[in-house]
């Protein structure tokens, strides 16, 4: 299968630490990534997970009200078929 370079910016203490790990389950880092990629795809959900005590208090209380939001149904766009579609209803806005 053909292969392709996607560059990020990433802590460079955070790339030592991933790549760390990776070592330790036996694999690079890439295939790692490629694995989440498939999952970002397959489920178009993004998943993160932070301790509760690595947050700010503000940035706590936003994550929760959009949180609430989210669920509720408020201040979400419906799904577009196209871009034109998408973008009447910006301009509806």
């Amino acid at each position: 299968m053909a292969k392709t370079t996607i560059n990020i910016k990433a802590d460079p203490i955070v790339k030592v630490k991933a790549q760390k790990v990776a070592r330790e389950l036996g694999m690079p880092l890439s295939t790692i990534i490629n694995a989440y990629l498939n999952q970002f795809i397959r489920t178009k959900m993004v998943h993160f997970f932070i301790p509760e005590g690595d947050i700010e208090p503000t940035a706590k209380r936003r994550l929760n009200r959009l949180s609430k939001e989210a669920r509720t149904g408020k201040n979400l766009s419906p799904a577009f078929t196209s871009a034109r579609s998408a973008i009447k209803y910006l301009n509806t806005k």
